[in-house]
């Protein structure tokens, strides 16, 4: 099969690896679309991988045991892997789960667990299948697309009565500003970027600050919340300015959910938590057992989930992919392994 790999800074190439088979409680998809997401900060950075992507939507192609999965089946490969027997996982929070298997030890391929591939190896629990009539790059937003945000969107509560603020409007992000606009909510965004700003606005925010002067966009966004602040707000920026502007933004006794990959975070505890009274919520994923309800709702998001893909390669065009996506000139970005290659 091919794989992408980096194979230095702002290098990359595809390479062959062995085709996986399938082992006990693991399976082959055969991947249809692979959407992207950080993977362009270790083009960047030169960080060397072959086992590029954790998102994807395919077809079974071989299974390791018994169960409900067949040859056939249209499924969502969700991100990373889990026991499945620690408590977390049996609650369905399995993202969280602190005894991952090993999928060298576990299986005896030491390729396959990426999705930047041909082929991909995953626990049979952990794929999900796809409704009839849904198309596959639709059901590929259940992962990094909308499924953050949906986790948040659910801890949080939000409702038709809330003012919601989105820092970081990336496809995160965007995909958080469908849902909560799809929950009747309003929405307001934080971002600098002008091609995303503007499709954030196409997307349903409200409007679309520019935090480049923090100063002036605290400014504005209270007087868009008649000076008490956001109810909830969202961090998918993954930056100590958006989740600063983002904490500041947001009223007393509001509630905030950290969504994006960062480093560290000044808060005052007597100014933020005490007096404030802040609720902040850590939301890496969501919890399993939504999947099917957000597949449903996928299907009835339409030309909004149209809107939020903007861009799709073959697997020969990630370095152009990688590119794209470094100018921020883009909302969901997407691969198709298969398109330009021999039927296999």
């Amino acid at each position: 099969m091919q794989v992408v790999a980096i194979t230095g800074r702002e290098q990359v190439e595809l390479v062959q690896r062995p085709d996986p088979r399938a082992s006990g409680r693991f399976a082959v998809v055969r991947i249809h679309v692979a959407p992207m997401c950080t993977e362009y900060k270790g083009f960047a950075a030169g960080a060397r991988s072959a086992a590029l992507g954790h998102e994807a939507a395919g077809e079974v192609v071989e299974v390791g045991r018994p169960g409900p999965l067949r040859p056939g089946d249209r499924v969502v490969v969700m991100p990373q892997a889990a026991c499945g027997r620690c408590a977390l996982c049996l609650s369905g929070d399995y993202i969280h789960c602190q005894q991952p298997p090993d999928l060298r030890r576990e299986t005896g391929w030491e390729h396959g667990g990426g999705t930047y591939a041909q082929y991909v190896l995953r626990q049979d629990a952990l794929l999900v299948p796809i409704p009839e009539g849904l198309p596959y790059q639709d059901a590929a937003m259940a992962c990094c697309g909308l499924g953050p945000t949906c986790g948040a969107l659910q801890r949080l509560g939000v409702s038709s009565a809330d003012t919601v603020v989105i820092a970081g409007l990336g496809p995160v992000g965007l995909g958080g500003v469908i849902q909560a606009a799809a929950r009747g909510a309003r929405v307001l965004a934080i971002e600098g970027q002008p091609y995303r700003a503007a499709l954030g606005l196409a997307l349903g925010a409200e409007a679309v600050v520019d935090p480049a002067d923090p100063a002036a966009a605290l400014a504005e966004l209270a007087a868009r919340t008649g000076g008490l602040g956001a109810d909830r707000g969202i961090d998918c920026s993954g930056s100590a300015v958006g989740q600063r502007l983002l904490i500041d933004a947001v009223r007393r006794r509001g509630e905030v959910a950290f969504i994006g990959e960062a480093g560290d975070l000044t808060l005052n505890v007597s100014r933020d938590l005490l007096r404030k009274g802040l609720t902040l919520h850590g939301c890496w994923h969501y919890n399993l057992a939504t999947v099917p309800r957000l597949l449903r709702h996928i299907g009835r998001l339409g030309p909004q989930i149209s809107r939020l893909i903007t861009h799709t390669f073959p697997l020969a065009g990630v370095e152009a992919a990688f590119r794209l996506q470094l100018r921020g000139e883009c909302g969901k970005v997407l691969l198709h392994p298969w398109a330009g290659a021999a039927a296999g």
